[in-house]
């Protein structure tokens, strides 16, 4: 039986392979690290769903509403309404596969996130993402003892072939032995975010390096919303990236500030008396960049009113990290926060099933433009993944074709070579153009430098260089303020021209924008 391949082994990677194997179908795990070093595991403040247990009336319709409410009437409403009605049912199957949700009496206990007026994040202390990982990974190697499931760890993904919009399978190269060698059948794509694109600057993990998204662009697979890049209020400078202190500290009482007449000045409570410091992540980064500038005072983050029966059951975890890396006790010091890249909210252009513009090739969690709009809400990325990881699995299943070719219709010679140099050049300058306030000169003048970077032909760095345009081209055609996407000369939210996806395709050597209405995402082949 012909196996379907799938590019990543986090909660997406993993939930396909899983809905696959409950489907009787055969798939090929492949990633380059295995899955307890994957994203996902540094998912720290919960998994959403309307379980209706906390007292407070909630629902799915809710969930949706608040989803759509953040995302700023960008994401796809059915595809939302999907998410959010499916939460309940997964959050259970978690339960059922073991992974350690904090309960009261046997009830998974839920708490506030930023955006959401009701309790519906569950949550294992400020470690969720880790033990819902272990869940699935345990699940997943029920289906690999009995070759269900086979896993390539350490095995890069190189590039896909594609013969007239079909996609054949992909070639991956093995990093122990240096082996390329190709695989045939409908991949799916959960290689997560851009992280790579940002090195110092993001919460996530560079492993994931953005190399499969360009070159993914470079084979003209379509992309969706890439202006929208989710700034976490709360995040610490550490050696090489941004340390995340989870929202759950807001969730649980923590409280944003800057000194004021000597005093805290709890800026966020005032402006927004009714949410206060769980406003949507995008109004929160701009409330604090914005008063730091005006200012020129440091934000902190507050959580000496913490009780010590929250920081023992709920925020254990996040104290010690603090503690280990900053060399702050939050329960008795303020902690020194600023804003951070912490998730992409646009990604490979798919529609409600997960398809691509490509036959045969689908994409779930981070690396795909779904459920998200302009803004994410806390703690649906990990229910997105994993809902994301079934319907594409369960698009893949049924489209099966009879028979694929066992070998690709060209062969393909890899340049992978990446300078760090280059690297942190082409970060430098999509700094310059994508920071949380925006405007058409700075993003220009992004574009110009990129241009004007050296690369050979063909190469892996000439196809980074391609996408970051691709990135800045999306931004720069994006004449409003939107979510995560702020233009200081473009102030206001324009519903009549740009409530709607922004699509980006690279044909005929040339990056091609434009926009398309939200839900007919993926009929841009």
């Amino acid at each position: 039986m012909e196996r379907i391949k799938i590019i990543g082994a986090g909660l997406a990677g993993l939930s396909a392979a899983i809905r696959l194997a409950e489907l009787g179908i055969h798939s090929t795990l492949i990633s380059i690290q295995p899955s307890e070093r994957a994203q996902s595991v540094m998912a720290e403040g919960g998994i959403n769903a309307a379980l209706n247990t906390m007292g407070e009336d909630d629902s799915p319709a809710q969930h949706a509403a608040d989803t759509l409410k953040a995302g700023v009437d960008l994401a796809d409403p059915e595809a939302v309404r999907g998410l959010a009605e499916h939460a309940p049912e997964i959050l259970n199957w978690l339960v059922n596969l073991g992974a350690p949700l904090s309960r009261k009496k046997g009830v998974v206990i839920q708490r506030n996130f930023g955006g959401q007026k009701k309790k519906r994040t569950a949550y294992a202390q400020s470690s969720t993402g880790k033990v819902l990982m272990t869940a699935l990974i345990d699940e997943c190697r029920k289906y690999e003892a009995s070759a269900v499931v086979h896993r390539l760890s350490h095995h890069e993904f190189l590039s896909l072939s594609i013969r007239e919009g079909h996609c054949e399978g992909v070639w991956v190269r093995d990093d122990y032995n240096g082996e390329t060698f190709f695989l045939s059948g409908p991949v799916i794509i959960a290689c997560g975010g851009l992280n790579g694109f940002f090195p110092g600057m993001t919460t996530g993990t560079t492993s994931n390096t953005g190399n499969a998204a360009a070159q993914l662009f470079s084979q003209g697979v379509a992309f969706a919303n890439l202006e929208f890049i989710q700034y976490h209020p709360t995040t610490v400078k550490i050696p090489e990236k941004r340390m995340l202190i989870s929202e759950a500290a807001r969730g649980e009482g923590g409280r944003l500030f800057i000194t004021r007449d000597g005093v805290p000045f709890y800026f966020m409570e005032e402006k927004y008396p009714e949410l206060g410091n769980l406003m949507p992540r995008d109004v929160v980064s701009r409330e604090m960049f914005n008063i730091s500038r005006e200012t020129g005072e440091q934000v902190y983050l507050d959580m000496r009113g913490l009780s010590k029966q929250i920081w023992k059951e709920k925020l254990e975890d996040l104290r010690d990290e603090i503690i280990y890396y900053l060399t702050i006790d939050p329960a008795k010091d303020p902690v020194p926060v600023s804003p951070g890249i912490h998730y992409f909210m646009g990604g490979i252009c798919v529609d409600r099933s997960h398809r691509t513009n490509i036959t045969h090739l689908y994409a779930a969690g981070e690396c795909a433009c779904q459920y998200h709009g302009a803004n994410r809400l806390g703690a649906n990325s990990t229910l997105g993944a994993i809902y994301g990881g079934r319907v594409a699995a369960e698009t893949a299943a049924a489209e099966m074709p009879g028979d694929f070719p066992v070998a690709p219709s060209e062969k393909v010679i890899f340049e992978e070579s990446v300078s760090a140099l280059h690297t942190h050049q082409l970060r430098d300058i999509l700094r310059e153009g994508l920071g949380i306030l925006r405007n058409e000169d700075e993003i220009r003048q992004a574009i110009t430098h990129i241009d004007e970077m050296p690369v050979s032909s063909n190469s892996m760095e000439e196809k980074r260089k391609t996408f970051a345009n691709a990135i800045l081209l999306s931004a720069l055609n994006r004449r409003e303020s939107r979510g995560a996407h702020t233009r200081t000369d473009y102030p206001q939210k324009d519903d009549e021209n740009f409530r709607k996806t922004t699509v980006v395709r690279y044909f005929n050597s040339t990056i091609h924008v434009h926009f398309e209405p939200i839900g007919r995402e993926g009929s841009h082949d």
